[in-house]
């Protein structure tokens, strides 16, 4: 479905105007497709992402600062997200013994075993992506990293 067609807006100021507002539109549309496919998980966003990327360190442990360092939404508290897949024992937290400042965070083996069965679900390929073709995937990749560039404004 068109943009337009979406938010009920025939018309925009030009083509930047569009893109910005379809890109920021499809976003959330996509995080809330997402957020509905992992709930009969039990988890959030989030809470999926962090996992990812523990799983991704396995075996090795994983420090609050790496978690932030590669997280999806760098707006989340990933030490609150740590807090919740603890309560839900499918992360550990355990002091470093080499270091007793830094903090060890790992996957258990049922975070494993979670994100296996959410891998076979099949619930991750929720986006519209897989529409695409290689080539398609292949500009789109390119275009997104390319408007990412673009250097910050410097109040």
């Amino acid at each position: 479905m068109r943009i337009e067609d979406e938010i009920k807006q025939p018309t925009f100021s030009n083509e930047q105007q569009k893109a910005h507002i379809n890109l920021v539109y499809t976003a959330g549309w996509l995080q809330l497709r997402q957020a509905v496919a992992f709930k009969p998980f039990g988890l959030t966003l989030p809470q999926f992402n962090i996992l990812r990327i523990l799983r991704g360190q396995h075996p090795c442990p994983a420090t609050v600062a790496l978690l932030i360092d590669r997280m999806l939404d760098k707006t989340s508290n990933a030490s609150r997200i740590v807090d919740r897949l603890e309560e839900k024992r499918l992360a550990t937290r355990r002091v470093c013994p080499a270091n007793r400042r830094a903090v060890d965070i790992r996957i258990t083996p049922a975070g494993l075993d979670l994100l296996d069965r959410i891998d076979r679900s099949g619930v991750t390929h929720v986006s519209g992506v897989v529409q695409l073709s290689d080539a398609e995937l292949h500009q789109f990749n390119a275009l997104l990293d390319k408007i990412r560039s673009v250097k910050p404004v410097e109040n």
